[in-house]
């Protein structure tokens, strides 16, 4: 695999300074004619053996490119509050919009490569691979351009090029104990190595290895390599081979209609919704305080029909937490700032610490319904997405957070009931606007939406609770003793649930 690197490629200074002002010069242009279009994101990750030149050509790049439009990313050990949070999530918050280029130095790959370093089991190497790839996928799919380039040295060069840097007092500081230590275990980094390229080399994000012995090659290869894939996506742009065809569609499951097997007419008496109202409050508020709660997260999220009542709920939900642990995220149309990234980024950045709650008042499934049947986002979008989420959600489940999702569903006479009540009450009025109305013209649109989403989201570790709401005190208990028994067994078991 990295026979070609050990080659000794080389550059002389002649070329080396006749070509660098034109590749600076047609970068530069990209980028530009790249911002303008702003239809795409440049992610570009560098690998490689200490000693190979990662940093000298991260920064050179910065040199020769505009850095308005390009940010890097030194991704060293995480910080306390990165390891609070998934271990992708680092990466998630750092992504580039669309029009900008984001390199990162250190990334993904080189928290897989030191925990197999660390002797943590290789059995594992695989699964990590796997996450990669799809994290890869998705980021494809949503129209990134990924770059990974793995700066290569033999062993020989390798320990020439350190001895060379810690002999010039200029370049010193750059050598350390951990790159001589890493050079005694050269093989065996090797070896790591050559499994994530072969694994994770895939046509939507490919590596290029570069020999980095010679500063002067490994540069105008990097920059030539770089500049040749964002001309050929910009050529791409717009063109009909740059379509996504939609997939076939989904086959059904279960051929069920879950929603009409829900009991809407369930309801619980006033006196007795008090009595439990302050009894599972009261536990819940007990489970927050608890020091094993430090330990645990909890996101919960709230789906449902229009006016089903997921702010009543949320409500009863906080009456009974610190205000200081708890967050609720009301999720609304994106941004531009949001549309400009992955549609799991304005989520990713929401996820919280340790010991602490957040609330989504309407979620990441919006992909699946209001823009399934909205039609704002392309049917190979929202068939793709009910894997990225399953994928999104067992990341969080990995890291022991407990995701609660709640999808509360009322009768079609009942929404109607409660849609002219909020006409019919001054201070209600602000609930009810003219989408609404829209929605309901298309609730069996809806419906089999809902019903595809849970079929196909609703995992063991990440289960969809069906709420009965059309009794608002009935689901009110219902929502908050199922977040007090998921929150019970976690802490019981010592583990994600």
């Amino acid at each position: 695999m990295f026979e070609s690197a050990e080659i000794g490629h080389r550059t002389d200074k002649k070329t080396y300074a006749k070509e660098v002002p034109i590749l600076r010069a047609a970068l530069l242009e990209a980028q530009m004619d790249m911002a303008k279009l702003a239809q795409f994101p440049v992610i570009i990750v560098m690998g490689g053996m200490d000693g190979a030149g990662r940093g000298e050509t991260v920064n050179l790049l910065n040199e020769w490119m505009d850095p308005r439009f390009l940010q890097t990313h030194g991704m060293g050990d995480p910080s306390d509050e990165e390891l609070d949070r998934p271990e992708m999530w680092r990466y998630w918050r750092e992504l580039p919009p669309k029009g900008r280029i984001g390199i990162f130095l250190g990334s993904w790959y080189t928290d897989i490569i030191r925990r197999v370093q660390n002797k943590i089991k290789t059995a594992n190497l695989d699964q990590s691979l796997e996450r990669a790839r799809r994290f890869e996928t998705m980021l494809a799919d949503e129209g990134a351009l990924i770059l990974k380039f793995w700066m290569h040295l033999s062993r020989d060069k390798q320990k020439t090029r350190l001895e060379i840097l810690e002999k010039d007092p200029k370049t010193r500081w750059r050598v350390t104990e951990r790159d001589w230590a890493h050079y005694k275990q050269y093989e065996k980094i090797l070896t790591v190595a050559e499994s994530v390229i072969r694994h994770t080399s895939t046509a939507e994000a490919p590596w290029t290895i570069v020999e980095g012995f010679d500063p002067h090659y490994r540069s105008l290869t990097v920059g030539k390599t770089i500049l040749d894939a964002i001309r050929k996506r910009l050529d791409e742009a717009g063109s009909a081979k740059n379509e996504i065809s939609a997939p076939p569609p989904l086959p059904s499951i279960d051929n069920l209609d879950i929603l009409k097997t829900l009991d809407l007419s369930q309801s619980i008496g006033k006196k007795a919704y008090v009595s439990e109202l302050e009894k599972y409050q009261g536990r819940l508020a007990l489970l927050t305080r608890s020091p094993k709660f430090k330990k645990l997260t909890v996101i919960a999220m709230f789906e449902g029909n229009d006016a089903a009542g997921k702010g009543g709920a949320i409500r009863r939900i906080t009456g009974a937490l610190d205000a200081r642990y708890y967050t609720v995220v009301p999720i609304a149309a994106p941004t531009e700032e949001e549309r400009a990234q992955p549609y799991l980024w304005r989520f990713w950045r929401h996820i919280p610490r340790r010991g602490r709650m957040t609330i989504f008042d309407r979620s990441w499934y919006g992909r699946v319904l209001v823009e399934r049947v909205e039609k704002f986002c392309s049917e190979a979008d929202w068939m793709r997405a009910y894997s990225e989420i399953n994928d999104f959600e067992a990341q969080l489940v990995r890291h022991n957070i407990i995701v609660v999702k709640f999808w509360l569903s009322i009768s079609k006479n009942e929404q109607l009931k409660r849609f002219k009540e909020r006409e019919a009450v001054a201070f209600k009025h602000f609930k009810i606007t003219p989408e609404d109305w829209r929605n309901r013209e298309k609730w069996d649109e809806y419906e089999q939406a809902v019903c595809d989403m849970v079929d196909r989201t609703s995992t063991e570790i990440a289960p969809w609770t069906l709420v009965e709401a059309n009794d608002k005190n009935f689901s009110r208990i219902k929502i908050l003793k199922t977040l007090c028994r998921r929150i019970e067994e976690a802490m019981k078991n010592g583990r994600k649930t």
